[in-house]
């Protein structure tokens, strides 16, 4: 059980607010950063949020910051030895388009270097995605499975408007080039398609989804799952580098099929010709590095669950 205080931000989003909750589950105490300004209206997870603030343990403290406010990251980031970012659009310019990219990648380079002036800051996780890997002009002509070691194309990204694939690759490099610099310790957390009750067709993730699939690189994660890769990607002291993460892959029409009545459920049914298509993609992307370190982890989790039922 663990018993430091940590840094989660954005946790007003479906990832933040999630590792917010587990967080406290294991013992932490959490400073839950929220964007300046932010309004989620029906929005559970703020009300959440401001919830759990009442909660008579006190070891939940909300801060508002803007990830464009140095001094509002640093006084978030006080007494914490860790921090989980995870980057939230802001309200105001909600889709991914190429002006988003400049915005992200600003975001990141100030609360990296606000860890690297916080003393106690001892390692960061940071959430990207596997769009940041999967986009690359050889990426039929590769053999071996694409892993942590592959990145996409940014030319590639942007020739073709993969406007998420792009952000987030250009984000990563960046955070990865100012922790090393300023060395800090960083892991960061390659997310799939995230499978949470918030999922819509207009998620920039799907752009370029058919390709990804007919590839074997379509690939989902779940909300729990994606949590405990990031608690343990943090607890884990031989943790290091990039860890892709996902737990289903879309390879089978019917998989593809149940994915797309889910995003779009009022759609007709797909021809006979679909429901007759029994071709399944050959899996072409690994994530074998995290699956070794969340084999203890995921036993730990059951012991406390238990002890805490």
């Amino acid at each position: 059980m663990a018993s430091s205080t940590v840094c989660v931000m954005d946790a007003s989003g479906e990832l933040g607010s999630s590792l917010v909750e587990r967080l406290l589950q294991r013992g932490y105490t959490v400073h839950a950063v929220v964007q300046s300004g932010q309004n989620h209206g029906d929005d559970h997870d703020l009300k959440y949020l401001d919830g759990i603030c009442c909660d008579e343990n006190k070891k939940l403290k909300v801060f508002h910051s803007d990830p464009f406010d140095y001094q509002s990251i640093i006084g978030a980031l006080r007494g914490c030895s860790g921090l989980f970012y995870t980057f939230e659009p802001p309200q105001d310019q909600p889709t991914y388009d190429e002006f988003m990219t400049d915005v992200e990648v600003r975001a990141a380079h100030n609360v990296l270097e606000a860890c690297a002036q916080t003393d106690t800051i001892e390692k960061v996780v940071f959430t990207s995605s596997i769009t940041a890997v999967v986009w690359r002009d050889d990426r039929t002509s590769d053999s071996s499975d694409l892993d942590e070691r592959h990145w996409s194309d940014a030319n590639l990204c942007r020739k073709f408007k993969l406007w998420h694939g792009l952000s987030k690759t250009l984000t990563e490099k960046t955070a990865w080039a100012l922790a090393m610099d300023r060395g800090l310790s960083m892991v960061s957390i390659n997310a799939g398609l995230l499978m949470g009750p918030q999922l819509s067709i207009s998620n920039p993730y799907l752009k370029g989804a058919a390709e990804m699939y007919e590839d074997g690189l379509f690939v989902t994660v779940d909300l729990n799952f994606l949590v405990d890769a990031h608690i343990c990607a943090f607890e884990d002291v031989s943790s290091y580098g990039r860890y892709l993460c996902f737990n289903h892959v879309i390879n089978r029409p019917e998989d593809a099929l149940q994915l797309a009545r889910k995003l779009t459920p009022s759609s007709p049914p797909p021809p006979q010709s679909y429901e007759e298509d029994k071709r399944i993609f050959q899996q072409r992307i690994s994530n074998k590095k995290l699956n070794k370190i969340m084999v203890d982890f995921q036993r730990g989790s059951q012991e406390i669950e238990q002890n805490n039922a």
